[in-house]
């Protein structure tokens, strides 16, 4: 990348008020809440209110995000948000939020590839961003995994849940600002989570609905292999290109896919002395949303100071893995 460096500016988020806890979910499959919990390391799960969208969820993320950065909806250049649940199929959920936010300059557009989704919109952000230094892009990552949750499947129902993270970028100072983007996607196994009905190729249909194909479906497993075998070497090669050893990274903000996952992803990627962020224990795995929810608690309560390294990995649905690396700004636009 050539110009000045660009960087996060402020964050926002937003989860929904109902709540899912553990209890219901055991009874509804004869397990007990502990195993529950050893299991994912997740106590409770938000879920949205019957009517409430992920453009509602997206609009007050990106509200906060805003607001932290100091910067008025018309001047954000680029609106971009990351779903793999939009509102529908059409109009995209970028051009919702932008019309209720008044983000009235803003190209937007909508990215699909699933838990990566946010840094992946981040590495498209920055490159916009490049070739035009004063301007600003939102990028938000949004889904409403609820709505496509099985309620018989326990290998979903456990995990997913609904929020939207955001994060507004724009110039910052040197040293700062985002490193590199490290992206890859993985075609060859995209059938580890898929939603079979709904699209072009099975439009929706009585037998459809009856063969429950709306729902995702997960190899858990598999995914779990896919995460342990993919995301350390893109971590490497990441820091590799960077000059960063792991032992001087600060802060590991990854998907929160499971709990268990995240304590075995960290010491395979040889980040003993980062802090690993997560919410997953109090708002369970949101999709595209999960990473900048849990970036956005950390930098409001205080954690992430300016000069700190912080490692981005989102992993998931396409199969595909995305990890960026921060130098953190704290002190607002330069």
């Amino acid at each position: 990348m050539t110009g000045r460096p660009i960087g996060i500016l402020g964050t926002g988020s937003e989860v929904p008020g109902t709540e899912l806890g553990n209890a219901e979910l055991a009874a509804r499959f004869g397990v007990t809440t502990d195993w529950i919990e050893h299991k994912t390391r997740i106590r409770t799960r938000r879920h949205a209110a019957d009517g409430q969208k992920p453009s509602d969820l997206a609009l007050t993320a990106a509200r906060r995000a805003l607001e932290a950065a100091g910067l008025p909806a018309d001047r954000v250049d680029f609106l971009i948000v990351t779903t793999t649940t939009g509102d529908s199929p059409m109009p995209p959920v970028s051009c919702r939020v932008q019309a209720a936010l008044g983000a009235h300059r803003a190209a937007c557009f909508d990215l699909n590839i699933g838990c990566s989704g946010f840094v992946h919109g981040l590495a498209v952000a920055r490159a916009l961003l490049s070739a035009r230094p004063q301007g600003h892009a939102l990028v938000i990552g949004a889904d409403a995994w609820s709505r496509f949750t099985d309620p018989l499947d326990r290998s979903t129902a456990v995990l997913l849940a609904d929020a939207a993270g955001a994060a507004v970028l724009g110039t910052v100072q040197e040293p700062y600002g985002i490193l590199d983007c490290d992206l890859i996607g993985h075609g060859d196994q995209a059938d580890l989570l898929v939603i079979e009905a709904g699209g072009s190729a099975l439009p929706a249909s009585h037998e459809s609905v009856d063969a429950r194909q709306h729902y995702l479906r997960m190899n858990g497993r598999g995914v779990s292999e896919f995460v342990l075998g993919q995301v350390p070497p893109s971590v490497k090669e990441l820091l590799g290109r960077t000059g960063v050893q792991p032992d001087r990274i600060d802060h590991f903000v990854p998907h929160q896919a499971n709990g268990v996952l995240l304590a075995t992803l960290a010491q395979e990627t040889g980040l003993h002395r980062a802090q690993v962020h997560t919410t997953l224990e109090r708002f369970g795995n949101s999709g595209a949303a999960s990473l900048p929810v849990t970036l956005d608690h950390a930098a409001r309560a205080g954690r992430l100071h300016t000069g700190d390294l912080v490692l981005l990995c989102g992993f998931g649905g396409g199969m595909a893995v995305g990890t960026s690396l921060v130098r953190w700004h704290a002190e607002g636009p330069s």
